[in-house]
């Protein structure tokens, strides 16, 4: 039978608006995100970035409407669960909290980490930074900077120092140290952050200069002692301990970061969404007087082009000192 050109185009359009109608679904599928996110944490459990996605994860699931799982792939000093995201689909589903051991010390200290930090990576957010501190068992005579670094110089090699293992930002922050100072000190690796607070509370090593937050509750109890933060400004939580651009070395403003990272190659819209979400729950009121409570220093607002252009920049400066100490880890 023939078809007059109304019937035509009637069917036309039904037809038409049937494939509307059937792509709906996948157009909602398009929307990110649409299905619950995983957040890796390349350490164990306890540790300061364990302790910070675990702070940004419910607060970032309610904000955007999906579940998000913490997951802890430890390994290598971080090298195994940023690995593992590296090679993720970059679709936003699959993150990793990351620091200055996984993206930073790793990469410059491991010859085979897999990843590189910057191109295997879109760098979202800041979620955190975190002050480095010079701490001393509080058996020990010294009470300010000037009187550790004398010591120090006049007595090479009586103290030892522990970091968190061979590469790690604790061992580097200290050799950037040494070679400011001019002081000479034997360096103890231990495997992670829980150990190396047991050695330091225990004196089997007499100082550190590492993150801040898993030591303030030790200072504060007085089985430690602070005697110089690498930061840019006293904190409210210690307000006797000078930094050490006041004592004369500005240069080791050595402040670390956490921060959150997809693979490299995640469209700009997802990464732009995540930022968002990330900068809304950093600034509001809980979560600002959590990262006080714990001696956090709220975030700056920092974009992911900035965020990648400092990763650039520090590691190119602590990739100096790597070379000039010979640090590798095996």
């Amino acid at each position: 039978m023939a078809m007059n050109t109304t019937s035509r185009r009637s069917l036309l359009s039904t037809g038409l608006g049937l494939a509307g109608l059937a792509a709906l679904p996948a157009l909602a599928q398009d929307k990110f995100p649409s299905r619950p996110i995983t957040l890796v944490v390349p350490f164990p459990p306890g540790g300061s970035v364990d302790i910070m996605a675990r702070q940004y994860s419910e607060p970032l699931s309610k904000l955007l409407g999906v579940p998000i799982v913490v997951e802890n792939r430890a390994g290598a000093g971080g090298s195994v669960g940023a690995q593992y995201v590296a090679r993720a689909k970059a679709d936003g589903y699959t993150l990793v909290v990351s620091s200055q051991s996984s993206h930073l010390a790793n990469p410059l200290t491991q010859p085979k980490v897999g990843y590189d930090p910057v191109k295997d990576f879109e760098n979202i957010a800041i979620l955190g930074r975190l002050p480095n501190a010079l701490v001393v068992h509080s058996s020990l005579p010294f009470k300010t900077f000037k009187e550790f670094i004398d010591y120090a110089k006049k007595n090479p090699g009586k103290l030892n120092y522990g970091s968190g293992g061979v590469g790690s930002m604790g061992q580097l922050n200290v050799e950037m140290l040494k070679a400011a100072t001019g002081a000479f000190t034997t360096h103890i690796p231990y495997r992670g952050g829980t150990p190396l607070i047991t050695a330091v509370l225990g004196n089997e090593v007499q100082f550190i200069l590492d993150n801040l937050v898993i030591m303030l509750p030790h200072i504060q109890a007085g089985k430690v002692r602070a005697l110089a933060l690498a930061n840019d400004q006293r904190l409210p939580q210690l307000p006797d301990v000078p930094t050490l651009a006041e004592v004369g070395y500005p240069q080791l403003n050595l402040t670390s970061w956490i921060g959150l990272a997809a693979p490299g190659g995640t469209p700009d819209a997802v990464v732009q969404t995540l930022y968002k979400a990330v900068r809304e729950v950093a600034t509001s009121p809980a979560m600002l007087a959590n990262l006080k409570e714990r001696g956090v220093i709220p975030p700056e607002e920092m974009t992911p082009a900035a965020f990648e252009k400092m990763m650039s920049e520090r590691l190119v400066k602590f990739g100096e000192v790597v070379r000039k100490a010979g640090i590798t880890a095996e």
